[in-house]
């Protein structure tokens, strides 16, 4: 047997999976929390591989590593991975963490009916707030990194559909944004797989065709996915469906907390929310997250605003992996 034994607390948040590093992870060098991506990335991607593809994980696995924060006000901070690599920011898997943190003590609730929890994700500082119930952290709300509308009505040439608009938008990670109808999809309705390939193909062409810039690092300036909507921006009443595809075509479960976020900086952009709005997305599984336009600020040229985007976390159990001598298939593998 090989001396890797890792130990992880298994979650789900709108049926998108968080798989968190609780022990065994090597010591993970760095002065900041960008610089501890690169370490992981450099020297440590054999363990995504291990945890995240099969026979432990599979296409979609998401995961977290907590390490030290160097944040001040920071009470834990986290890198996360994925199938591709590490993301900046993660809703689902905030909104988790911050029940987690509650729940293991790393924050303590004190008799609290709503526990703060500031976490520092590769993006920046995130605050969530855990709702207790019955001495039970239950529901859990994070306050956004400012996010801002960095195209609108961008064209951008594809194989498929030839020249097609899109947006995008900021909110801890870049995403393009589409309404599925205006390249014939439903995001209700169409096959998972179609929808899948689509907003794929959408993402290759936009980054090989936009530029992304961001204000305070270079690292965060990168094109995670595209978002397909159903396009009902404007209407306030129902929740508006989407599905994120992300890195390298993993479908997100839930509705993508970041995605909700940068999907209302884009909505306020067009004048269709206004600060204090709320609005509510679903997901390809039917899971809602709530969005509301909190602050307006600014990061550096771009206008932007922190939404509080609301979901409600789960436990699914725990788990050891380890990894046994000559295991050839044992360091991971993908057949999708």
């Amino acid at each position: 047997m090989s001396d890797i034994v890792i130990e992880t607390t298994e979650m789900h948040t709108g049926g998108e999976p968080v798989r968190i590093v609780t022990s065994g992870y090597p010591p993970i060098a760095g002065d900041t929390l960008l610089a501890k991506r690169r370490y992981v990335r450099e020297n440590l991607d054999h363990l995504r591989r291990m945890l995240m593809f099969e026979p432990r994980g599979h296409h979609d696995m998401y995961g977290v590593i907590p390490v030290e924060p160097d944040h001040p006000e920071a009470d834990i901070a986290v890198l996360f991975m994925h199938n591709e690599g590490y993301s900046t920011m993660c809703g689902h898997a905030t909104l988790a963490l911050g029940r987690w943190a509650v729940d293991t003590g790393a924050v303590e609730a004190g008799g609290r009916n709503e526990v703060p929890v500031n976490i520092q994700c590769p993006c920046g500082l995130v605050r969530t707030r855990v709702a207790i119930e019955n001495g039970k952290a239950v529901a859990v709300a994070f306050e956004s990194v400012p996010a801002f509308a960095f195209a609108l009505d961008k064209v951008v040439d594809t194989r498929t559909w030839g020249p097609i608009t899109l947006d995008i938008g900021y909110g801890g990670a870049f995403y393009a944004f589409l309404a599925a109808p205006h390249i014939g999809l439903d995001v209700r309705e169409s096959p998972v797989r179609d929808l899948v390939d689509a907003a794929t193909e959408i993402t290759e062409a936009a980054k090989d065709q936009v530029p992304l810039s961001h204000p305070e690092d270079d690292d965060l300036a990168y094109l995670y996915g595209t978002i397909l909507s159903d396009g009902r921006d404007a209407d306030s009443d129902a929740p508006s469906a989407n599905v994120c595809v992300f890195a390298d075509a993993q479908v997100d479960r839930s509705a993508t907390g970041s995605g909700v976020t940068a999907r209302m900086a884009l909505q306020l952009r067009r004048g269709l929310i206004e600060i204090g709005q709320t609005r509510r997305f679903e997901s390809v599984t039917g899971d809602v997250f709530t969005g509301r336009a909190i602050r307006a600020c600014k990061v550096g040229r771009f206008d932007a605003v922190t939404v509080e985007v609301s979901g409600r976390p789960y436990y699914t159990g725990t788990a050891c992996f380890t990894l046994e001598d000559g295991d050839a298939l044992g360091g991971g593998f993908l057949l999708r």
